[in-house]
């Protein structure tokens, strides 16, 4: 079992997972995404059986920035934990803050800066789940 993950059994229902899987946010070791933000995984392929989705919860530090990408396959939701920002999809900008979800559709290049007063915290919703290789930096392309 993966550090931070604990699994209960039960009888599986028709077409499951053969267990209820659990991880905690303080068990997801922190690594840096191809878009510079920190991102620790609750649930995605490498850390659970998941097949379709991901989830994970990405900080950005005062007045950081993603570096705007896109996505080929893989549509978005971030959901706004803490912090306020500014939300760049297609070109179209927008403020966020706390309690905001925002949809990013697969293809759409985005990016996401946190403000300068505070770090930014969202969670970050991944169908299908994420893969490093789905994510395309614009300098690159």
């Amino acid at each position: 079992m993966l550090p931070g993950v604990t699994s209960a059994t039960r009888p599986p229902a028709s077409g499951s997972v053969l267990r209820v899987e659990i991880r905690s946010l303080d068990g997801a070791e922190p690594f840096t995404t191809k878009d510079g933000s920190t991102i620790r995984e609750l649930l995605g392929i490498p850390t659970a059986s998941v097949r379709n989705q991901s989830l994970a919860e990405a900080t950005l530090q005062p007045g950081q920035a993603t570096e705007r990408h896109y996505h080929r396959e893989t549509e978005e939701i971030y959901y706004l934990v803490e912090g306020a920002g500014e939300m760049e999809v297609d070109g179209e900008r927008a403020r966020v803050a706390t309690g905001d979800a925002i949809l990013i559709p697969p293809g759409a290049r985005h990016q996401i800066r946190a403000d300068a007063s505070g770090p930014l915290r969202f969670l970050c919703c991944c169908a299908p789940a994420y893969r490093h290789e789905d994510t395309h930096l614009e300098e690159t392309e």
